[in-house]
């Protein structure tokens, strides 16, 4: 009897020591998966919801609105050596056969023959004295030679007329030495009137607007 109760006793502690072993083998099996659940990559930095990635440097504000971009140096206006930027006494003048590649003539007393009006040497002021010259007008005493073109230009008679001449409507001319202004239009006044043989069809052109130096003008500047 005592022999029985031995062995049930042998076999209850057997069956604890499994039990024991089974407990621990339960436990050790549950730290190792806890330990493993992690996923790959846990150790690296998490980006934090809302960032678009990591930050290298300070960003650059945008510039205000209106304020101009970095200045390099001063702005250099251009340079204007002998250029007029508008008429005046000193740099005005009269265009001899109203030619802007020829003389310019400014208050010229037209000694000689006299100054060419005209192109084709059928009008010339002569001993001219000059009462007015600024950057509007001109204005002078003196004689005015007139060639009544009869039969031809050629063989026409010369006629010396008193006149009072005003020189006006100045014009810019450019070229590689400057800018230089240049009376356009003139007019005459006759104190003894004109000889029978240059009035009426045959009379100056009076007042004389010179067209052509106009257009030449133009060009030189355009």
């Amino acid at each position: 009897m005592e022999i029985t109760k031995l062995r049930r006793s042998r076999q209850i502690a057997s069956w604890a020591s499994l039990a024991c072993v089974a407990v621990l083998l339960t436990a050790c099996n549950s730290s190792t998966s806890s330990a493993g659940s992690s996923p790959a990559g846990t150790a690296g930095a998490v980006s934090t919801p809302g960032t678009s990635g990591p930050i290298t440097g300070p960003t650059t504000p945008p510039s205000a609105p209106g304020t101009p971009g970095p200045v390099t140096g001063p702005a250099t206006p251009p340079s204007s050596p002998g250029l007029a930027a508008a008429p005046t006494g000193a740099g005005t003048f009269l265009a001899a056969a109203q030619d802007l590649n020829g003389t310019l003539l400014h208050e010229p007393a037209c000694g000689g023959y006299g100054c060419a009006l005209s192109g084709d040497s059928t009008a010339f002021l002569s001993r001219m004295t000059w009462t007015t010259w600024s950057g509007s007008e001109a204005v002078g005493t003196g004689r005015y030679k007139l060639d009544d073109c009869n039969p031809d230009c050629a063989g026409g008679h010369v006629y010396s007329v008193a006149t009072v001449v005003t020189l006006s409507q100045p014009v810019k001319v450019c070229s590689s030495s400057g800018t230089r202004w240049v009376w356009s239009h003139a007019s005459f006044a006759f104190p003894n009137g004109l000889p029978a043989p240059l009035r009426g069809q045959n009379a100056p052109q009076n007042p004389w607007t010179f067209s052509g130096l106009i257009a030449a003008s133009q060009q030189s500047c355009g």
